[in-house]
């Protein structure tokens, strides 16, 4: 199967929800996203329904309630992303992508010691 669109912020928003939550139905969801940002069932209804079209999530039907679940995974999701932005935002460096998302937030400690232990890994991979 292809992979699925690039989710919109929208979307990205639902997606959280249903993989922290599971299996949701449109109230659960929506109840959960209005604590963040006030929107409308019926918005959250439609989102879900397109989302289920662009094959983002899937859902069942075998209930009155119909469950939606997102249909990849967090890290498929963001490795999509950060493809899209490598390759239209940095020309496909990587180095440029991590230098710019160092120098407009800075790591924490705790963060550039897994930074560091994951490249040391890479680095040990290659050789």
């Amino acid at each position: 199967m292809l992979e699925p669109p690039r989710p919109t912020d929208a979307e990205l928003a639902i997606l959280r929800v249903l993989r922290r939550r599971g299996a949701s139905t449109v109230k659960d969801a929506h109840e959960e996203l209005a604590r963040s940002s006030p929107t409308g069932y019926t918005t959250t209804l439609k989102q879900l329904q397109i989302m289920a079209e662009k094959g983002l999530v899937t859902r069942n039907e075998s209930q009155r309630a119909h469950l939606y679940v997102a249909r990849c995974p967090e890290e498929q999701t963001q490795t999509q992303l950060v493809g899209d932005l490598l390759d239209r935002a940095f020309d496909g460096s990587a180095a440029r992508l991590v230098q710019r998302a160092l120098s407009s937030r800075p790591a924490s400690p705790e963060e550039l010691a897994e930074i560091r232990q994951w490249l040391d890994q890479l680095e040990g991979e290659t050789k």
